[in-house]
Order: C-alpha cells, then sequence, then structure tokens
C-alpha cells in the first residue's frame, strides 16, 4: 500500500491546475520495500502510486448486498483489503453516500473511493454539454464541498463508444460526449469541487477502437488525469497479456489499448477500472491460471496504476466472482497479497 501525505486530503485549485496533463510519468519499482513497517512508496497530487500499483474492486455486484456488507464480505473473501472502491451512481443521485464515506475514512482500513458518474440518461451529452444540468451539477458540487474533502477518483459516463450515435443531430456523437465530459468537470471546478481526480475510461475493445471516431471521444489532457480501460476475459483471452492488449485479425492496425495508450498517453497514469475473468465450465482451472498470469505479467505494464475487479456472479455475459471455486479463489488471495500491490498506504483522512 502507498503511504500519501495527509496534506492530499484536499487541493487547492492552482495545485490542481497544474497538475492536469502535466505530462509526469511515475517511476515504477519492481517490488515493495518496507522500512520498519512504514511504506516505502508515496503518491502524487493525482493519486499515482510511486511504485507498484493500487489494488481495488468493485464487489459483490449485482448480488443486491448492501455497500458495505459487499465490501466486508469480498474482503474477507480474498484476504485482503482494497486500496479502491469502485462505486455507480447516476442521475440526479448524490456522492458518495453515508456508508461509502465511512468505507473511505475506515479507521482501520481507509479506501480510495472510484465514483463512477452517468449523470443523465433523459439528456444527450450534447444537451448537457449546452448547460441542461447545470443545476444538477451545482448541486453536487455544494454537497461535495459539505460532505467530502478528500481527493476521489471520478469517473463520467463510462464505456461511452457503444453509445455513440454517429448520426448528423443525434446529440451523441463522440465529439458531443467530450464537450460533455469538459463541461461537467469544469463546471465542478468552477464550483469549488478540486479533490476529483478525473479518469477516463473506454471499453478497451477493438471493435470500437477501429470506429472512424474514436479518437474525438477524448476530452482533452486539461480534463483528464488518469485513463482507463474496461476489458474481460471472453474465449479469445487466455492470460493478462491479452487481456490489456486485446487484438483482432480484422481489425489489424489496432494494436492492443495498453500500447495504444503507451503511445497516445505516455504520460498519463492507466487504470484498468473493470476486469473480469468468466467462468469456464470446460474448464474449471482457468480462472486459477488467469489469476497467476497477472502475477507473473502486471510489471511489463508499468503505466498501469491501479488494477480494479469486477466481482459479480450475475455479470451480463457470465460469472466473474473471484471465487467461483477454491483454486481460483486461492490464486485471488495471493495475486491481491502480491507485494505489488502492497508498496503504499491509502491515505488517512
Amino acid at each position: 500500500m502507498v503511504a500519501v501525505p495527509a496534506a492530499l486530503g484536499a487541493c487547492s485549485g492552482a495545485e490542481h491546475s497544474s497538475a492536469a496533463g502535466s505530462g509526469t510519468r511515475a517511476p515504477v519499482e519492481t517490488a515493495a520495500k518496507e522500512l520498519e513497517g512504514a511504506p516505502a512508496c508515496t503518491a502524487t497530487a493525482r493519486l499515482i502510486p510511486s511504485c507498484g500499483a493500487w489494488w481495488g474492486l468493485a464487489p459483490e455486484v449485482f448480488t443486491g448486498a448492501p455497500i458495505e456488507q459487499a465490501v466486508h464480505g469480498a474482503e474477507a473473501r480474498m484476504g485482503a483489503a482494497a486500496d479502491v472502491l469502485h462505486v455507480y451512481h447516476r442521475g440526479s443521485e448524490l456522492f458518495p453516500t453515508a456508508a461509502e464515506v465511512r468505507l473511505a475514512r475506515d479507521p482501520a482500513r481507509p479506501r480510495l473511493l472510484m465514483i463512477n458518474w452517468k449523470p443523465s440518461f433523459d439528456h444527450t451529452w450534447a444537451e448537457i454539454a449546452g448547460g441542461a444540468l447545470d443545476a444538477r451539477i451545482d448541486r453536487l458540487a455544494g454537497y461535495l464541498r459539505r460532505t467530502f474533502p478528500e481527493r476521489f477518483f471520478l469517473t463520467i459516463h463510462h464505456e461511452p463508444e457503444n453509445d455513440v450515435d454517429a448520426s448528423s443531430g443525434s446529440g451523441m456523437q463522440a465529439t458531443d460526449y467530450a464537450a460533455m465530459f469538459r463541461h461537467v468537470v469544469l463546471r465542478l471546478r468552477e464550483q469549488g469541487v478540486k479533490n476529483a481526480v478525473t479518469v477516463m475510461t473506454y471499453m478497451g475493445a477493438p471493435n470500437w477502437a477501429a470506429k472512424p471516431w474514436f479518437e474525438e471521444l477524448y476530452p482533452g489532457d486539461d480534463v483528464v488525469d488518469w485513463v482507463a480501460m474496461d476489458p474481460y476475459a471472453d474465449d479469445r483471452v487466455q492470460d493478462f497479456d491479452g487481456l490489456v492488449n486485446k487484438t483482432r485479425e480484422e481489425y489489424a492496425r489496432w494494436p492492443g489499448f495498453y500500447r495504444w495508450m503507451q503511445a497516445r498517453f505516455p504520460g498519463k497514469p492507466v487504470m484498468v477500472a473493470e476486469w473480469g475473468v468468466f467462468e469456464r465450465q470446460d474448464d474449471p482451472s482457468f480462472k486459477k491460471e488467469f489469476f497467476a498470469s497477472v502475477r507473473r505479467q502486471i510489471k511489463r505494464y508499468p503505466q498501469i496504476k491501479a488494477l480494479l475487479y469486477f466481482d459479480s456472479p450475475r455479470a451480463p455475459r457470465g460469472d466473474t466472482s473471484f471465487d467461483s471455486n477454491s483454486a481460483a479463489g486461492r490464486a485471488f488471495t495471493e495475486l491481491a497479497r502480491d507485494p505489488y500491490f502492497r508498496s503504499t498506504s491509502v491515505p488517512r483522512p
């Protein structure tokens, strides 16, 4: 776990503007070094760990379990604490909730929040960019100022690719998404929210990356602190290398998402904001072997600074529970306890 100075709980506007789009890459060490029980690593104002990577998850999704029960249950199952808790909000919901604040401020094991927000399902991206939800954004900003001064990750309408409508005037073109993201972030900042570390989250699939509008989704370095992908291990993926660099023969020019992010965003940290391994009925050892591959291969990807698992027995395309069989559970516990993810400590409020 990475030690973060207490002063990083909140930041000034000047500090945030100097960090945004700076292009600075944090150095990476291949192993955690403990000095008299104190963490050896630190994190920047944008929550970039100086070595290793944050370990996190979205726990027990689609089970109906309240968030605190889900977190404690998942951490007990994996035998380790999560650095980052991934939660989802939509519309006019205010966040973080009281339960999420308690989890973030848990004195025994504080957690960073990765808050995933879709501002509206009733307005187009163009309408939001034009100010249609400004009152909602302002209300949220006031709530955040009063309730949660700590730094947190914020992604806005994650995985936009499959929501793009490229037709003229749809209000849902890729350029409309970029304008919406920019507007929301800048409006929050204008309203005094200086502690949100912003994340642009892509699906991480080659078919969407091949679209002619794909590059137009990006909102700009000044409003994006981290870039993220949400890849899942389907039948075409055999190990972690294949997960973060998916390719397909029919999209021969696509190098894979991690390679693309290295070239496109060389100075930005990469987050794997969702990843999951589906149960394979014909190969019950697949999950165990896959989790072992993450331990072997993660150090090949020094720009990945956070890895957040999507733990759900009822994910849309299958079971991504990390302990759907005992061998998988043991391998996941070994991964969660790996020193690469235990070199830094979450900041205490």
